[in-house]
Parts: structure tokens; sequence; C-alpha cells
């Protein structure tokens, strides 16, 4: 089993390029399907979520390469309606097939899926959507099951503006006869990278990133090749990286507009933010002032960057309040936290956090991928060496992650136990 050392203490230093968007390149990967032949994906993070849905997709018939950055995605052979179990169960955003195999296919069935336990996030509203246009669908012994010879456009409103039914039931619609109206729609910039992928394959989409989108069908989508956004979860781990150490970093290769939130707040906690063309400057200010933060859907502050505020403001000067409006159960890493000296009590939905000066090197337990990034930043401001197990979550989502800290100063080896 591996495990990360930590030695704590040191200001992150220098820059940091930041990778493609985990949460934008699957998706992207899942619509691939709708066309016969090869769509390349550049900037692809190779990280161990990517090779889990090419591992899944090349079961089905898919031909994958990756070769430094880009990935060519050969549907051709597509000869399979079924995802494998064993790689649908590790994360969730494998659900994604279904719906341009539905649509594709006529038919599509999985087990459900996995990933991080950070709380209930049910498929129901991409199942709704399905069976809107014409689909239906069986449940039983963990499984899913959709028919439909041809999906209809239909008008779906989305009881929560869930990201990933959004962009199933988009992809659905693309070869659906008729208009697809989706309302209460996800805004995030994975919807909008979504759309633009989808539309260089020759989708008719309008309002991708407002809270409606219409899709108006088409008989066939032809291959494309598309370069996926600047992952903003990464941009962000490493912005408040640099205020919780005392560094100065600059980010390189964001887009500004998609962490305004994060920005915003680091301001508040009396962090200087310099933004520029694709770039922005963190540094840190002579304190850490305590702050309230609220998750909420995109443009308010995201829920993936939730456990890393509160990283930072386990020591800030004063009590800061964290309320967690997406998941029931991602207050894990708080016992985690606590191990090192931080005072923080859960009550409910939200987390009081009264910031101490200093916090101590600990053993600590990765429990989910946003967790490891909080893990990350308390074990680099914590004088001594801190040891974190689990690093396969963070794995899933941050591409060279060891190698990036280490670029900017940090005491990082990984051993294996």
């Amino acid at each position: 089993m591996k495990k990360l050392i930590i030695e704590g203490g040191i200001p992150l230093k220098g820059i940091v390029k930041v990778s493609g968007a985990k949460n934008a390149v699957l998706p992207v990967i899942a619509a691939a399907l709708l066309s016969d032949g090869v769509s390349y994906i550049d900037d692809t993070p190779w990280l161990a979520d990517v090779r889990t849905m090419c591992k899944a997709l090349e079961c089905m018939g898919i031909r994958s390469d990756f070769s430094k950055g880009l990935l060519a995605l050969d549907t051709a052979g597509l000869c399979s309606t079924s995802a494998p179990e064993e790689f649908v169960r590790k994360m969730r955003a494998s659900f994604l097939i279904m719906g341009p195999i539905l649509s594709k296919m006529g038919q599509a069935e999985m087990s459900l899926p996995g990933g991080c336990a950070i709380g209930s996030r049910p498929i129901n509203l991409h199942l709704k959507g399905f069976e809107a246009m014409g689909a239906q669908i069986t449940l039983g012994s963990g499984r899913i099951a959709a028919q439909a010879k041809k999906l209809k456009g239909a008008r779906i409103y989305l009881d929560f503006p869930s990201v990933g039914a959004t962009e199933n039931i988009m992809m659905a619609a693309t070869l659906a006869e008729g208009v697809t109206v989706i309302e209460n729609a996800a805004e995030e910039p994975e919807i909008v990278d979504l759309a633009n992928f989808l539309g260089a394959m020759g989708a008719k989409i309008k309002g991708a990133g407002t809270k409606v989108i219409r899709i108006e069908g088409v008989s066939s989508l032809s291959p494309a090749r598309h370069t996926v956004i600047p992952d903003r979860v990464e941009a962000g781990t490493f912005m408040v990286a640099a205020a919780a150490t005392g560094g100065s970093v600059l980010v390189d290769n964001v887009i500004e507009e998609h962490i305004k939130s994060v920005s915003a707040k680091l301001q508040e906690t009396g962090s200087s933010v310099e933004e520029s063309y694709g770039s922005i400057k963190v540094s840190a200010g002579e304190k850490i002032i305590a702050a309230d933060v609220k998750t909420l859907s995109y443009p308010g502050f995201p829920t993936d960057m939730q456990a890393q505020i509160m990283a930072l403001l386990a020591r800030a000067d004063g009590c800061s309040i964290i309320t967690e409006t997406i998941f029931e159960n991602r207050f894990m890493h708080a016992a985690e936290l606590r191990k090192m000296g931080a005072d923080i009590k859960i009550e409910g939905h939200s987390a009081v956090v009264n910031g101490k000066p200093k916090l101590r090197a600990a053993n600590l337990s990765v429990t989910d991928l946003r967790a490891g990034g909080a893990m990350i930043i308390a074990a680099l401001t914590a004088k001594g060496k801190s040891e974190i197990t689990g690093i396969h979550h963070l794995e899933r989502g941050y591409e060279d992650i060891y190698q990036k800290l280490a670029a900017l100063g940090a005491y990082v080896k990984l051993v294996e136990d």
C-alpha cells in the first residue's frame, strides 16, 4: 500500500500549471460514443478515473490510445450495450455511458455506479429524463436496463440542477427525434465544455451554461477534436495551498471566471489574488482571517472545494462556519483534521471551525478525493512529518500532484508501506 510523507512548514512558491479537468473529460469521453470513428481529446489528464473509463469502453469494443495529453478514441468497433460491472462500480461518472449508448443503440444496461462515499447521489434524475424521452426503465438485482427503439424529444424539468443528469440527458437528446428542453439545468463550466464538443460533432445545442438548454436531435454525429478546459478544482486547491502555507504561487492555465468564488473567498480570508489572462497569482496575507462559506451550485462556492477551504480556516484568526448544501456526508475530513489539533464541530449540515495558529503533524487517512486535497494542505502547514494513506483517492483527480508540489518547494515523498 502506498502512502505519502509530507514535511510541513515550507511556504509554497513558484509556478504550477493546471491539468485538464477531470469532471470535463469524463463526459466528453462518454460523448465520443455517439459517433462512429476516431475522436481526439487534447489536454486529457491521465488520471485513475480516466483510465477506468477507457478500460470500461475497451471492454465494449472501443479502442483507446493515449500519448502526451492526447487521447484518441475509435468508436467504430462498439459491440456491446452493457458496461462492465467491475469498472462501473469504481466510479459514478461511468453512468454517463448510459445516455449515449441508449440513444445510439436503442438499449443500455449497467450496474449501479460507485464512487466516493460522500453521500447520496441518486441517479433518479437521469432515469426520469430517459423515461420522459420514451425509454422503458427496468431495475433489479443492482442493475439498470433501459430500452427505446428511438428516443423522442421532450420537456424535462430537473428537481435539482444535477450536473450528471444534465450531461446524460443532453447527450441522449442529441440523437433523439425532435426537440428536448432541459429546465433547471446545471450551469457548470463542464456542461458548456461538453456542449462545445457535441457541437463540434454536429449536435444542435443552445443555452448550455444557463438554466434552460435546448437540444434539437440530429440523425447522426461525426467524430471531432476537442481541447478539455482546465481543472478549476485543481486550480482552487493550489490557490488555497498557497494561502495556507504562507506562500506565493502563480497558478497557470486557468479560466478566471470559473473560480471567481474561490478567488473572492481567499481575498476575504486575507490573501492577495491577482488575475491575468490565463493565470492567477495567490500570495498569503499576514494572517488568515475567519470567513463563512456556503457551498452552492455554480457559480456559487463549489462543494469540491469545501474540504480544502476547511483546512485553511482551521488556522484562521476567529470562528468560521462552513455550510454544505450539496452532499450530506461531506465532512468526513473533519475527523482527520481534528487529529492535527483542529477545533471543528459538526452540527447537521454545518461545520463550526474555531481557528488555531498551528496544526500538528499526524497520521492521516484520505476518505474521498477532495478530502485528500484538504489532507495535503493541512499537512503542508503543520511542522513535522505527516503520513497520509488512502492516496488512491487523490490519484483519481489530481494529475502529477506529488511532482507539482515538489516543484513548488514542498517536501513530499511517496513510499510503499
